[in-house]
């Protein structure tokens, strides 16, 4: 599943750049938004398709999880002091989950129907 949003929201970055990537990077006071929009977009197309494979999967969860930190406090740690923690628990729920995703993928890794797991079985 996280290998998916983060594929999709990589996607969308490029589709939609005014509303979804930089555009929307320029709004939030992201550094840099039209260098930041595409590099981001880039990382989660191809660390999502990684996660997906099941290949360099640590490694690859490693990007995602800081961008998902920079979303957390670009978005929703303003949105906390504004409108309180359960609007902001509400709406961060997939942030929230796409970080502790992450999160399990850097400390447990793929599973065994992963390119990692096969290669491993190989050595």
């Amino acid at each position: 599943m996280v290998g998916c949003v983060f594929l999709s929201e990589g996607i969308q970055k490029f589709l939609f750049a005014e509303t979804l990537g930089s555009g929307r990077f320029v709004k939030l006071g992201v550094p840099f938004p039209y260098v930041m929009g595409p590099v981001v977009g880039a990382f989660e197309i191809s660390m999502g398709l990684l996660i997906l494979l099941g290949l360099f999967t640590r490694l690859a969860a490693v990007p995602l999880f800081v961008i998902m930190l920079n979303a957390i406090f670009f978005t929703k740690l303003p949105q906390l002091i504004e409108k309180g923690f359960w609007i902001t628990a509400h709406e961060g729920r997939t942030d929230f989950s796409m970080l502790l995703g992450t999160l399990f993928l850097m400390l447990v890794g793929a599973g065994s129907l992963s390119l990692d797991h096969k290669i491993r079985k190989l050595n």
